[in-house]
């Protein structure tokens, strides 16, 4: 069953940057890449639980603040050391300026 939720506005995110939001008390990470479509994925980093949206985002990949792991954010899959472990993503869509995620 899909339980789409809302995240933010289309305007709360800049493009080529990650914000923090929390949906249902659970943090998760609203990215909007370069050519401005918008990704979702687990607020923390699966390496050592820190908020991804206190990362650095360059292109389609966001690196975590603390060991600088980092994950192509629009697949999870992550990219060297220290990451061992997938970052969940999201399906998202947008819909008359507001970003939603769909939950399951």
């Amino acid at each position: 069953m899909s339980n789409w939720t809302e995240a933010c506005a289309v305007d709360d995110v800049e493009i080529e940057d990650v914000i923090g939001v929390e949906l249902n008390n659970t943090p998760y990470a609203i990215y909007r890449c370069p050519d401005g479509n918008f990704f979702a994925t687990d607020g923390l980093c699966t390496h050592e639980h820190v908020s991804l949206a206190d990362g650095l985002v360059m292109g389609h990949i966001i690196e975590c603040p603390k060991h600088n792991g980092r994950f192509d954010y629009r697949t999870g899959d992550g990219r060297g050391a220290p990451i061992c472990e997938k970052l969940r993503t999201y399906p998202v869509k947008v819909e008359e300026s507001v970003v939603y995620v769909e939950l399951t």
